[in-house]
Parts: C-alpha cells; structure tokens; sequence
C-alpha cells in the first residue's frame, strides 16, 4: 500500500470531515500518498482526484459537510460505470480507497470490491442505519441539533397551548426520531419500525386534555408520512388546532459534536490500519466502545438494529 484514495457519497453527515482529517493524517504519518476523490463516485469516473498533503485537512475537524462535497451517481450503480472508476484509481497509482457514506455508498464500494479492488467503508449518515455500528458518523449531531429544535418548539406550544408535530428525517430507519423524542419528552413517537395507531394517538391526546395537559409534542420520522398528514387526520379525529415543523435539512448541518469528531477520527485511522494490513472489502463501526471491523457484502445483509427497549420506555414514560 503505498497510496490511497478517499470519498464520500450519498447525504454529507456532520463529522465527514473530521474522518477525512483523520484518513490523509493517519496514512501520511504512515509514509502514504493521499488523495481526495470530489464529488463522491461521479467525481470518481469523471477522474476528479487531487493529492490532499497535511495541510489540506487543515481547520476542518470542527465543520459540517464535507471538503470532498458529495453527489449522486447513478451510473455508478452499473457494472460499465464502476470499471471507468476503476480505471481511474489505477491510472493514478491509488492502491486503495476509503468510502464515507451510508447503504448506497457501501454498495458502490461492494461493486469496486468485486472487481478485485481493495475497499474500506466508514459509516457516515445521520440516519444510524448502517448495520455492524451502533453508531454512524452524524447521527448524534442531527440528534441533538433536533433536539434542540423540540426544546424550543415545547416553549411556544406551552405558550400558545397547541399541539405540535415535528417531521424529522429517517425514511427506513426511526432512530433520529426515537431518540430526539425520548430525549425531548414527546407524547408521541411515529417510527418506520413500529406502525402507529392514530385512533389511538387522538384518543391519548383527548385523555391528556381532560386531566389539564395544554400542550403536546409528537415527533414523525418522514418515513412515517407527512406531519401535514398527520396533523389534518388528527385534527379530523380531535378537532385540535396543530401545528406542524419540518426540520428538514438542518439536522445535516452544523458543527459536529465531540462525539462525532472522536468517532470519526477513530474510524478513519481504523480504516487506513485496515488497507496497510492488506485487508480490503471491510466495514468498520463501533461496538461496546470498541472498534470492529466486518466484511463489506455482509454488513448490509443484516437488519438494522432498532432499540426496542427504547421505543417501550418512551411509551412508559409518556402517559
């Protein structure tokens, strides 16, 4: 291994940065040549690839995004378009790469692996969907950036006496709304996982009345449905005046907690340690505070790991 390539795709995620920071300083510490792949796998094929020396990751642990940026690709998904890529790679001398990303960037990375390219896959999406970590790189920014946005909205529904809902990301996986909401005291979860009952949920919210509740929060993940949705059924059924806040994407932005910049970097160095053992076809994660590595073509055979501890606690919790 004597140069290595790193990329990331799909949605950027809040600590991108801090594990490219971490992959270009791991491997030049190391006596490796690093370069920087723009514009995810499309920059890829296209060959936009430059040499990133130390001074390239220089002040960006602390930024959202990514100095890489990110794109789309569909061609990428063929069999055609992952050989152009391939070309690429060796047309610059790159013995390796590093893919920063969620399932669809793990797929791209599959594909190059299967051609016989070694390939490593570092979580990074807000989502948490990724099986084989507990966490992803991202997710505990968006969690707390959503977070904060349920402890303001709570002020002005306890002012105004209203029920809110809150829209958050998550399209196959719950996580962000699970959590944000067992962390902000929401009456009322809406997750992929779990089909939610809105009979149910307006009958809740009438009992809360009765005893003298002013105001409720509930939080949708937008695999769910709209909030909008939710709020003319409900208002259909309760004859509630809601309210409703898509948070959108604010929760990919902003400056990365120090959970994500430590799990980040940590990441990053393990995936650079992984290619200089001559390991390709990998995926690594966390688990238990330790990180782990698996391979790549199973890590999304698996299902995601939904807490359901979690969900029945914010059931418990919020009657």
């Amino acid at each position: 291994m004597r140069k290595l390539a790193v990329l990331t795709s799909g949605g950027d995620a809040p600590g991108m940065n801090a594990a490219i920071r971490a992959v270009v300083r791991k491997a030049i510490f190391h006596g490796l040549e690093t370069y920087g792949i723009y514009q995810g796998f499309s920059g890829l094929i296209s060959g936009n690839i430059k040499k990133l020396e130390v001074g390239a990751v220089g002040d960006i642990i602390h930024r959202g995004g990514t100095i890489l940026q990110s794109a789309r690709c569909e061609e990428f998904k063929t069999k055609e378009g992952q050989l152009q890529g391939l070309e690429q790679l060796k047309s610059k001398g790159i013995d390796g790469l590093i893919v920063i990303g969620g399932d669809g960037s793990y797929k791209g990375a599959q594909g190059l692996s299967q051609l016989g390219f070694p390939c490593i896959g570092v979580p990074g999406t807000i989502d948490n969907d990724i099986p084989g970590t507990q966490y992803t790189i991202g997710f505990d920014t968006a969690l707390n950036t959503v977070l904060d946005a349920i402890d303001k909205i709570r002020d002005t529904a306890t002012s105004h006496e209203r029920t809110f809902i809150i829209e958050v990301m998550g399209r196959h996986a719950g996580d962000i709304a699970l959590w944000s909401g067992l962390a902000g005291g929401a009456e009322t979860i809406l997750i992929p996982e779990i089909p939610g009952d809105l009979k149910e949920i307006a009958q809740r919210l009438e009992k809360g009345m009765e005893r003298g509740k002013k105001h409720s929060i509930i939080v949708v993940a937008e695999g769910v449905t709209s909030g909008t949705e939710i709020a003319l059924r409900l208002e259909e059924e309760t004859g509630l005046e809601i309210r409703v806040s898509v948070l959108g994407h604010m929760q990919r932005g902003g400056s990365p907690t120090a959970f994500d910049r430590v799990l980040a970097s940590r990441l990053g160095a393990r995936a650079v340690e992984l290619l200089m053992d001559g390991k390709g076809g990998r995926a690594v994660g966390i688990h238990k505070d330790e990180i782990i590595d698996e391979d790549l073509f199973s890590a999304l055979e698996k299902a995601h790991d939904f807490k359901q501890n979690l969900y029945t606690l914010s059931k418990e919790l919020s009657i």
